[in-house]
Order: structure tokens, then C-alpha cells, then sequence
């Protein structure tokens, strides 16, 4: 059993490719974390807030849909990003959104509390009143579960940079997997270069550090192994979900490899660099599949196949 924890919204797709077509998608990256895990066959939570409203209704038939079981806070109306494609396929955005899981706490202090792993990041993490619910849910699971953070950062959000570097810190320190883009790294740590950032995050106390660089491919880097690898050869369609297909896979194959949960913490930081090799193999492949297609659609197990049989293969 695994735990997201994060905003729902949907997205409001405009592609100037075919400008007669607006498509919406329920989005947010925690919750295409917790599809792409489900989909991948983790028994998945999501701790969310969206409202009974039309948005709201599109959001609850898909993580039904998809076998996440939903703990639902907040009071507020469903938030939405209006995202603008350009010709690469590369999304900018624009949010009307809010964060505050009020009136959920003992239901997702239950979840996080019955959980091996749980996982957050992005607007959650920085947003208030509900920043401050989730970093107390992460440290309350610390004693149980491993724990995974992405920043995603969204500085049209909290366009303070400090702020969220000071944040995404209190993040990074209590979490065992963390993963980032070059783009977050650039926003928040503007004088040195992505990689420099990923290392200093990984002496703040992870096992494991991603560094995903869009086509280029992820750097993975534990304190005992650095893996680097290009990304896969693909037609893209455009790159939302990408980065959270990518968090997704990660935290299936640590599942693979029997590396998630409190007693699993040596075995985490104890990883291999075959281990690392295949599991950053595995998180491109997510990734690059959700590229292919529209909007954020993450693999299932069967279009993925195992990161046990790819590690058996690479190892023979």
C-alpha cells in the first residue's frame, strides 16, 4: 500500500497545433503519481482535495476508474491549469487553484499510517493553509514508511524562489527518493548546475536522487552509484505527466527490488548500480510512453512489463 499526497485538478489542454481542439484531463502531478503507481499495480491512496462540482465529478471517475482509493478533504471549488502546448509538444501553465485538505486529518493520518510508502510534492508542498497538513503527514510517516517528494516546482504559484528552496529543503531532508527536474533545479538553485543541486540534495539525507532532463535523459545518483542514460527515441505528443510517469515507475521498481518501507531504508541506501541502472531504465521507459501519447496517460504493467526481468536480463 503506497500514499500520495496532493492537489487533483484538471487540465485545460490548448494545443496551437490543432487550435479548434481544447481537451480537459483530470491532472495534477500527485495525482497522475498515484494513477501511474496504480496502474503499475500498487495498491494506491490519494490524499486530495476537488469538489463536487463538474471538474470535481470528472476527477472521482477517474481515480475510480483507475483503483485509487481517495481521501477527500477541503471545502474549496475544484482547481484547474490551463495549459498551453507549444510546437514541441512543451506545456506552460496557468492555475486557478487551492490547496487545504481541512476536515481530513484522521483519515489521512489513517492512510499514511497504514501505508509502506508514501509520496508528495509539487503545489502541495508550497501552497498554504494545506503545505504545513502535508509536511506533518510526511513526518508522521517517517516512522513506518519510506517516503518519496517531487517539487515540481510552478513559480506562477509560489513564484517566491527562496520560499520554495527553503521548503522543498524541509521536503528533500525528510525523504528517502526524491525527484527532480533540470528546470526545478535551474528555478531554485539558479548559480550552479542541476547536477551540482542533485548531489547537494543527496548529502541533505535520500538514498536516491533523479534528475530528469527532458530528451537528454535522467541522471539517478545514490551515495554509492551515479547511472546516466539519454532518452528513449520517441515521436512526442507533448510532455504533460511525463515527470510524474517517470516518479510513478520509480516507486513501482523500488517495489520490485523489495526496497520500500521503514525496515527496507538499509536495503534502499544499499542499492546496486545494476539495481540503479534498471530502475532508471524502467522510469524512462514511463516516461517516454507517456510522451507518446496525449495528455497525462501513464503505462499500465503490462505495456512497462517488470523491472525484475530487466534487471535478470541486464544482469545475465
Amino acid at each position: 500500500m503506497i500514499t500520495v499526497i496532493g492537489e487533483s485538478l484538471v487540465d485545460i489542454i490548448s494545443d496551437p497545433r490543432r487550435p479548434q481542439e481544447v481537451r480537459a484531463h483530470p491532472g495534477g502531478s500527485p495525482l497522475n503519481v498515484a494513477v501511474g503507481a496504480a496502474r503499475l499495480g500498487l495498491a494506491t491512496n490519494l490524499v486530495t482535495h476537488y469538489a463536487a462540482d463538474r471538474y470535481g465529478l470528472m476527477i472521482e471517475g477517474h481515480l475510480l476508474a483507475n483503483g485509487v482509493t481517495v481521501v477527500r478533504g477541503g471545502s474549496a471549488p475544484t482547481s484547474t491549469a490551463t495549459a498551453t502546448l507549444n510546437p514541441d509538444g512543451a506545456a506552460t501553465y496557468a492555475f486557478d487553484i487551492g490547496w487545504d485538505i481541512n476536515g481530513a486529518s484522521l483519515p489521512a493520518l489513517a492512510a499514511v499510517e497504514g501505508s509502506e510508502h508514501v509520496h508528495t510534492g509539487s503545489i502541495a508542498a508550497v501552497l498554504a493553509p494545506g503545505d504545513q497538513a502535508t509536511l506533518a503527514l510526511v513526518k508522521a510517516a517517517r516512522r513506518h514508511a519510506t517516503i518519496s517528494y517531487d517539487p515540481n516546482c510552478r513559480p506562477g504559484i509560489s513564484p517566491d524562489a527562496a520560499g520554495a528552496r527553503a521548503q522543498a529543503e524541509l521536503f528533500v531532508a525528510a525523504s528517502d527518493v526524491v525527484k527532480a527536474s533540470d528546470e526545478d533545479l535551474t528555478w531554485l538553485y539558479p548559480d550552479r548546475t542541476p547536477e551540482e543541486s542533485a548531489a547537494a540534495w543527496l548529502e541533505l539525507g535520500p538514498a536516491i536522487v533523479a534528475l530528469t532532463r527532458g530528451a537528454e535523459g535522467p541522471v539517478v545518483v545514490s551515495s554509492g552509484a551515479r547511472v546516466e542514460m539519454p532518452g528513449e527515441a520517441i515521436t512526442v505528443a507533448d510532455t504533460v505527466g511525463a515527470g510524474d510517469s517517470f516518479m510513478a515507475a520509480l516507486i513501482s521498481g523500488l517495489a520490485q527490488l523489495d526496497a520500500l518501507g521503514a525496515p527496507a531504508r538499509s536495503r534502499l541506501r544499499n542499492i546496486t548500480t545494476d539495481e540503479l541502472r534498471a530502475l532508471a531504465g524502467y522510469a524512462n521507459r514511463a516516461a517516454a510512453v507517456t510522451c507518446s501519447r496525449p495528455g497525462a496517460n501513464p503505462p499500465t504493467s503490462a505495456e512497462l512489463g517488470s523491472l525484475t526481468g530487466s534487471l535478470t536480463a541486464s544482469e545475465g
